[in-house]
């Protein structure tokens, strides 16, 4: 319960929107342990391929600290080394050609080929993981990317993708090479991800998070249909690389921008920032009209509601952001 609209926002986003600070302190814990154990694999197993761990990376929301409650999954990033192996782009994937001295990459190859199977990468992984002691009690299968790790002790699983780190292409470009699902493999780079975000919320002096934490909860809300998560941060992030003028640390007073941006921009494309997935944008347009319109609503509500705080009117004002956010939002008192 909340007197102002300043300490329900303040309990909103600590309570509801943003990972708790304890279980997110074991959470990096339990991860750096698991970095630090796989560290072991090539040598308890002379079958399993060499690591690059130089280039071994967090991903994912919880990296980027844009993860909301609760917390579910942590993704991370397992370079192997590629022991002068080669790759080239086909139609429906990137192959990797496991070079002649590669002894235990050549173990993972399709059979009678140099062709490095993805699929049998990640079970090499799912292999290794099952022998773990502390993860005996835990589910552990391989799931299209990543090696999925579902602990009994924990809230949270772990989605382990095994990579390769390129060497610099003709226009001078490095980037990783992670399963496709389908036994090939694909670009990506979460160091851009990672780097963008970090360098607009620095832009805005620190602000620019609890605005994409509040939104992506809003996005969570069953009054309309789902964006991806990624495509709600692409959105933000964007928007927000483009003002001249910072946030506000008053989170209130950056909704009713971000909502009518969002009306609008969801009919738009939206392209990977990585550079390599295009338009990021898949949603169908009756999804976009549906979204758009629930924003604009919305946004009217948050107009409304921050006229009612500039009124002094705080009682008012939490009501109608509560018609927003939902039941979790902080109760006047």
């Amino acid at each position: 319960m909340a007197k102002t609209v300043i300490s329900a926002f303040d309990e909103f986003l600590k309570y509801s929107v943003n990972l708790d600070s304890d279980q997110t302190i074991k959470a990096r814990a339990s991860r750096d342990w698991l970095f630090d154990k796989i560290e072991s694999f090539p040598n308890d197993n002379y079958s399993f391929p060499r690591l690059f761990s130089e280039k071994n990376i967090a991903f994912g929301s919880f990296a980027r600290r844009t993860k909301i409650r609760e917390l579910d999954d942590i993704d991370l990033m397992i370079c192997l080394h590629g022991e002068e192996s080669t790759y080239y782009e086909d139609s429906d994937g990137i192959i990797i050609k496991v070079s002649d001295s590669a002894q235990r990459l050549k173990k993972l190859c399709d059979d009678d080929t140099s062709n490095l199977n993805s699929k049998k990468v990640i079970n090499a992984f799912v292999s290794e993981l099952n022998s773990i002691p502390q993860y005996q009690k835990a589910e552990i299968k391989r799931n299209m990317e990543a090696a999925t790790l579902n602990l009994k002790s924990y809230p949270w699983s772990f989605d382990i993708v095994p990579c390769f780190f390129t060497k610099p292409d003709i226009l001078n470009k490095d980037f990783y090479l992670i399963p496709n699902g389908y036994g090939k493999w694909k670009k990506t780079d979460p160091r851009k991800d990672r780097d963008r975000v970090t360098e607009v919320n620095q832009l805005h002096d620190g602000n620019l998070l609890n605005i994409i934490r509040i939104i992506k909860y809003w996005n969570k809300r069953p009054t309309m249909p789902l964006m991806s998560s990624y495509l709600l941060e692409t959105i933000i992030v964007n928007f927000y690389n483009s003002k001249t003028n910072s946030l506000s640390k008053f989170v209130d007073i950056n909704i009713p921008e971000i909502l009518n941006h969002i009306s609008s921009a969801i009919f738009s494309s939206v392209y990977d920032p990585k550079g390599i997935q295009g338009d990021i944008n898949s949603l169908l347009f009756t999804d976009r009209m549906k979204i758009s319109v629930r924003a604009s609503a919305d946004y009217d509500k948050a107009l409304v509601a921050r006229d009612y705080e500039k009124n002094k009117n705080d009682q008012a004002s939490i009501e109608k952001w509560a018609e927003i956010f939902g039941p979790d939002f902080p109760l006047y008192y």
